[in-house]
């Protein structure tokens, strides 16, 4: 019973990791719209590949004995990551090998749909970020070719393209000045870095003494600051709440 319940919750927290939208075509009876939608099938493909990559090195690393168990606890974790839930049914820091670990951080990263209730980088930007990255490949093997971003199959607009990218500028360097303040605490560089990870993608749990078993409580007062800082920033997508805070923001026009 209890496999059951932890599969159908699995099932539950992807599904609620998807963008409203496409939930709001589902309700008009629109379900090309909805079946159409890219973010959702890069969205599920992650979360299916990253499942399987855990459940296969867990199982050979003799971390679980039968597939079953592996691909449960995998499937689990992998909901519970990406869409930013925070719940753990495995003692992943310390029990799972390290190629594991990285596919959940960068799933830390990454995170559910835009317009869901989820944190992190959202899939959205993901796919903007990956096709960006390959149309400037292209632009340099062939300078005379144009290639568009697309999206659903439309042209992503050149606006649009720049937000992201200055956004996910933005979103490194704020990750990496938290993690240096983070760091004067001494922890090991998987606990801060992942802490501020964790927080800034509103996760819950990291790695290393931020693991499943583990807590905050070992950090600063000047870290927990920062990390709780971190926490409003990624929940409110960074720059609403930069702009609050800027001087020239307050100023009547």
């Amino acid at each position: 019973d209890n496999v059951y319940y932890e599969m159908v919750i699995s099932v539950f927290m992807l599904l609620f990791g998807v963008n409203f939208n496409v939930y709001y075509f589902m309700l008009i009876r629109r379900f090309s719209a909805a079946f159409r939608s890219e973010e959702v099938k890069w969205y599920f493909g992650i979360a299916f590949t990253a499942t399987m990559a855990i459940s296969v090195s867990t199982l050979v690393r003799g971390v679980y004995s039968t597939f079953a168990e592996a691909f449960r606890y995998s499937f689990f974790q992998t909901a519970s990551i990406m869409t930013t839930t925070g719940y753990a049914t495995a003692d992943f820091a310390a029990l799972w090998p390290t190629f594991s670990k990285i596919i959940l951080v960068l799933l830390m990263f990454i995170g559910a749909c835009a317009g869901s209730t989820g944190g992190g980088l959202k899939v959205s930007r993901i796919i903007i970020l990956v096709k960006t990255a390959i149309r400037e490949v292209r632009r340099t093997i062939k300078p005379n070719s144009v290639y568009l971003v697309r999206c659903d199959g439309e042209a992503v607009e050149h606006r649009v393209v720049i937000n992201v990218c200055g956004y996910f500028v933005v979103y490194m360097i704020l990750t990496a000045l938290s993690t240096i303040v983070v760091s004067f605490d001494g922890m090991s560089t998987t606990t801060s870095f992942t802490g501020v990870i964790a927080c800034f993608n509103n996760i819950g749990p990291g790695l290393g003494d931020v693991g499943p078993l583990g807590s905050y409580s070992g950090f600063s007062i000047l870290s927990k600051i920062v990390l709780s800082f971190d926490m409003l920033l990624g929940r409110l997508e960074i720059f609403p709440l930069l702009i609050a805070l800027a001087p020239s923001a307050w100023k009547n026009k």
